[in-house]
């Protein structure tokens, strides 16, 4: 039996019969990802200096390849472009901004943010098809199972970080002691957020129950998978968190460098 199809036109952009504020449930991510994603991190990589305050590192100049005398490789070499004024971490952020932008959650998000594809549900977008990740440029959303294996890395550096931050210089003796300061709180925060949300990664959930169909013959892959279940589960919730944080504790270790702020500690 012969069934006509129904032609349906194209909705004028921004256009919907939906009554409520949906445009608040657009807005108030876009702001945020454009605030903390885009705007503020680009500030913060670019800026010259006042990344680092005795013992802490703000998470954005963090690895220092170059530069100060606890940079990994000393200081900058010959060989370092001038016009790279900000921090030499730059030089690996691409790393960890990477696993961010071609996160699955963070897609739907800001495709709904910049790209309006759409805005929201049921309301007119400014192009009549859709895109896809077959095409370029969202054709590099499908790089995010290998920005996964820099990202884990990354949480060994930041974990360290957070372990150099317990430690301060007593300053009746000049040695070293174990010490918490609010920078220490900052940092050891920012760490156990990001790995919440990096070991609740879609990619590290398939990467780990891929292709395996009887899970009681590995009791222990079982475990793990499950634990990255859990955390999956509130996937959206550590992406916004962990990204909050970091960049408060960027800007905290930022401020205190600048004099602004200043660090209360307890040395023991």
């Amino acid at each position: 039996m012969a069934v006509s199809g129904i032609a349906i036109g194209h909705t004028p952009f921004f256009r919907t019969a939906r009554s409520d504020y949906w445009w608040a449930e657009w807005l108030i991510p876009s702001l945020g990802l454009l605030t903390f994603l885009v705007i503020y991190p680009t500030w913060a990589v670019l800026q010259g200096g006042n990344y680092s305050f005795g013992n802490y590192l703000a998470p954005f100049a963090s690895p220092e390849l170059f530069g100060s005398a606890k940079a990994w490789f000393g200081a900058k070499p010959a060989w370092y472009p001038s016009w790279l004024s900000g921090s030499p971490a730059m030089l690996a952020l691409w790393a960890p901004i990477g696993f961010r932008v071609t996160c699955y959650y963070y897609r739907g998000a800001y495709y709904k943010a910049f790209l309006l594809d759409p805005p929201q549900c049921t309301v007119g977008e400014p192009r009549h098809g859709y895109w896809g990740e077959n095409f370029w440029p969202l054709l590099l959303q499908n790089s995010h199972r290998y920005f996964l294996y820099f990202a884990l890395i990354f949480l060994f550096i930041l974990g360290r970080d957070a372990w150099d931050a317990m430690w301060f210089a007593d300053p009746a003796t000049g040695k070293e002691v174990v010490g918490i300061g609010v920078g220490t709180l900052f940092l050891t925060v920012n760490v156990t957020l990001i790995s919440g949300y990096t070991l609740g990664c879609h990619s590290l959930r398939s990467w780990i129950g891929g292709n395996r169909n009887q899970f009681s013959k590995i009791p222990l892959r079982a475990k793990c998978y499950d634990c990255v279940s859990r955390l999956n589960g509130r996937h959206m919730a550590w992406a916004w968190a962990s990204l909050l944080w970091i960049c408060s504790t960027d800007f905290y270790v930022r401020m205190c460098a600048m004099g602004v702020f200043h660090d209360y500690r307890v040395l023991f």
